[in-house]
């Protein structure tokens, strides 16, 4: 009987995983890569772009893809110049390296390949929201000639006050070989995974509300045992990767515009204030009855934060 009722469980988790790779397969069809794709070091990366003159580069955080800066790629194309999101790899339509660790390190210099294949010369002005505060930040320490002005957006820069700083059981789990693959495979198209994704999209644009068909998106992308295990591995590099560049931040000396909303939930205004005081040439802006999804409720003040940059030099 134990052996029948082994098989039996088998039986069910194997006709789980092909009916979830179906459902995977439909959720991606239905959001379907709507810019260009360019190839470094044999990885496809995805990016959007429009408009011409001073290259800005937006780079999202942990949870979606370069579509969270949709909304401001516009406005910056109409204000003059060439805008630029990338799907980070793993998420989105990107590919994610496997012959290495991935942390904000090796993706800031994937972007960099990325862009001087893409012929952007001239020094960039760089956004990043979130996650990508540290990534930026990395980019900027590792190629400080090709950078003219950083923004961050409810930025994270910082190993202390980071949700996973001491680490994240959930990450550890999922990045466990084998046994993680197997739990992503089988349990993230079940109402149990749509539940996470409902309260991810709840969380992430808490106290305001996320855009009408956000959450069907996160869904579809997110819940996908490629970027979801790309998000969890993320989570766990990066406070790694903070606390090892931390201690440099100093040594930028680009002009930055440190952009935060006062009701952000993520602890996101304390880095904001530590940052300030780590760069010597740097403004905060704190925007009154706004949460951490900025680009996507606020691109507005995205721009406005670009065109600050220029009153700095």
């Amino acid at each position: 009987m134990f052996i029948i009722a082994i098989v039996t469980v088998l039986i069910g988790m194997v006709t789980l995983y092909f009916y979830n790779q179906n459902q995977f397969k439909k959720a991606e069809l239905a959001y379907p890569p709507n810019g260009d794709f360019i190839e470094v070091d044999g990885i496809k990366l995805h990016y959007l772009s429009k408009g011409n003159g001073k290259p800005v580069v937006f780079l999202h955080g942990g949870v979606l893809s370069s579509e969270d800066f949709s909304d401001v790629i516009e406005l910056a194309a109409q204000e003059g110049y060439k805008a630029i999101a990338f799907d980070r790899p793993g998420y989105g339509h990107s590919e994610r390296p496997t012959n290495e660790k991935v942390t904000p390190i090796t993706q800031a210099k994937l972007i960099h390949k990325a862009l001087k294949k893409l012929n952007i010369t001239d020094p960039i002005i760089l956004v990043g929201h979130s996650w990508s505060g540290t990534m930026i930040m990395s980019y900027a320490l590792q190629f400080p000639n090709d950078v003219e002005g950083l923004v961050t957006l409810g930025g994270a820069m910082y190993k202390e006050g980071y949700p996973a700083e001491n680490g994240d059981a959930l990450s550890e789990l999922v990045t466990t070989p084998i046994l993680g693959d197997l739990i992503m495979n089988t349990l993230l198209a079940t109402p149990l995974g749509k539940s996470m994704g409902k309260e991810t999209t709840k969380a992430t644009f808490s106290p305001e509300t996320p855009p009408a068909g956000y959450e069907e998106k996160l869904l579809a992308l997110w819940g996908r045992p490629t970027q979801f295990k790309a998000n969890r591995e993320d989570t766990l590099a990066f406070p790694i990767t903070s606390k090892q560049i931390s201690s440099r931040y100093k040594e930028i000396e680009v002009p930055t515009i440190i952009v935060v909303g006062e009701n952000d939930p993520f602890g996101t205004i304390k880095m904001a204030e530590r940052l300030q005081k780590d760069l010597p040439n740097s403004k905060m802006v704190r925007l009154p009855n706004v949460g951490h999804m900025i680009p996507e409720n606020h691109p507005e003040k995205v721009l406005d934060a670009i065109e600050l940059l220029t009153v700095m030099k």
